[in-house]
């Protein structure tokens, strides 16, 4: 099952936004502050299209990024996402995405901006662009982390922020929810970034709050025996680390002993880490695990190849026969 399948059915049980990756370090965090609000998201690559999509989010975030909007090669969304008809937040790159598929203009800026800047609001209160900022002083100190910057909005566009450094640090559409901020609202260091995320996904977006980790599980254990049956059985591979060990609990809730969980021994694990992964997955946690000794096959691959590359390869092919 496809990523973008499994969210749809997540999607099925809770108002969900959609986060669009470019690559940023902070785009994780984006997902936590907006599950921590109570609303669901789902974090997907940059270059989703539209029409692949199983689900129609509530609303989209589109996340900061490493590279520069000028770059050769830079990630660029599915045009198509702006005719979704949904509340669009771009952040930093995001931001500058925003520009470059509406009509605006970007640009290297002469010095790349990076740390904590005051944000002096000016939000219309009879614009729809006052709820993204609704119960957040001004200023407010910000985080900035970027070395593009809007030159001009695209057109329709007004300005709602602004810093020393930054004239469009905060953009929103006239009369659409589209939203561009040159901040970073997810980390801590942006003092309102909380409520900023908050006022989009619960005011603009009208998500309903109703989402919790505990009633997440409850709902995921559901879907699993539904998927699987009274009498199905499931093989999954496992490594002993988080993502693995915490869906392997997950199928052991779900099913029992018919989730057959496995671990391979290919040979250049740590000293003692199968026997430890072991322990503690079908010892203290109760998994049926099976460990599967192919050290021979994976060494005997390996010999002779002094590449790193060569070995990722070799380890990765032998991992998918």
């Amino acid at each position: 099952m496809s990523p973008t399948e499994v969210a749809a059915q997540v999607a099925n049980m809770y108002d969900t936004v959609l986060i669009l990756d470019f690559g940023s370090q902070y785009s994780h965090l984006i997902t936590r502050r907006i599950r921590e609000a109570g609303v669901y998201c789902e974090l997907l690559p940059c270059t989703q299209k539209v029409s692949e999509l199983k689900f129609k989010p509530k609303g989209i975030v589109l996340s900061g990024s490493p590279f520069s909007i000028t770059d050769e090669g830079a990630p660029h969304v599915d045009p198509e996402v702006f005719n979704l008809g949904v509340p669009i937040l771009g952040i930093c790159y995001g931001l500058q995405e925003i520009a470059r598929n509406l009509g605006g203009e970007t640009s290297l800026a002469v010095k790349r901006e990076y740390g904590h800047a005051e944000l002096h609001l000016d939000p219309q209160a009879d614009h729809h662009s006052y709820k993204l900022f609704q119960d957040i002083p001004s200023p407010t100190n910000v985080w900035m982390s970027h070395g593009d910057h809007l030159e001009s909005p695209p057109k329709d566009f007004v300005i709602i922020g602004s810093t020393d450094t930054s004239a469009y640090a905060a953009v929103a559409h006239t009369s659409l929810p589209i939203y561009g901020i040159q901040f970073h609202p997810e980390v801590t260091h942006s003092v309102d970034g909380a409520v900023l995320l908050r006022n989009f996904v619960i005011g603009i977006c009208q998500c309903e709050a109703n989402w919790t980790m505990s009633s997440f599980i409850d709902k995921e254990l559901e879907r699993i025996r539904t998927l699987v049956g009274p009498t199905g059985s499931v093989i999954g591979a496992v490594s002993g680390g988080v993502d693995s060990t915490v869906a392997a609990v997950l199928m052991k809730r779900a099913i029992g002993d018919r989730f057959h969980a496995v671990l391979v021994d290919n040979g250049v694990m740590r000293l003692n880490e199968c026997a430890q992964v072991k322990k503690t997955l079908a010892d203290n946690l109760g998994i049926n695990l099976t460990v599967a000794d192919a050290s021979e096959l994976f060494l005997g691959r390996l010999k002779g190849v002094t590449d790193p590359e060569r070995k990722r390869k070799i380890i990765g092919n032998t991992f998918i026969e």
